[in-house]
């Protein structure tokens, strides 16, 4: 089912990693949480912060979303990505426990 109603955790995550709160964001993960930023993978706040602090929150990035999809813990957010590192159709696939995330892969939308 595609719909723009986002569940949570993921609603409140994205809010806030379009008002550029660095520690929400980083909160928002698990402690072993991990991001697939196009087949690069950072595991653990320490390598999530580094990589989020060039290419996602430091470039100050934006996700206007268009679509969204929920299968059991997994919700896919498919949207307009635009920052001062990367602009374009993107997809965000959340893995989620609880209210936390597991894990956040990003591809081409």
């Amino acid at each position: 089912m595609t719909n723009h109603t986002i569940p949570e955790p993921v609603a409140s995550f994205l809010e806030r990693v379009n008002a550029h709160d660095e520690q929400a964001f980083l909160d928002a993960f698990t402690d072993t949480g991990a991001v697939d930023d196009w087949g690069r993978t950072f595991t653990g706040r320490e390598q999530i912060k580094a990589w989020s602090d060039k290419e996602f929150i430091g470039s100050r990035g934006t996700l206007t979303v268009e679509e969204v999809a929920v299968a059991g813990s997994t919700v896919t957010v498919i949207g307009d990505w635009r920052s001062n590192h990367a602009n374009g159709r993107s997809k965000f696939v959340f893995d989620v426990d609880g209210d936390k995330l597991v894990k956040m892969t990003i591809r081409e939308g």
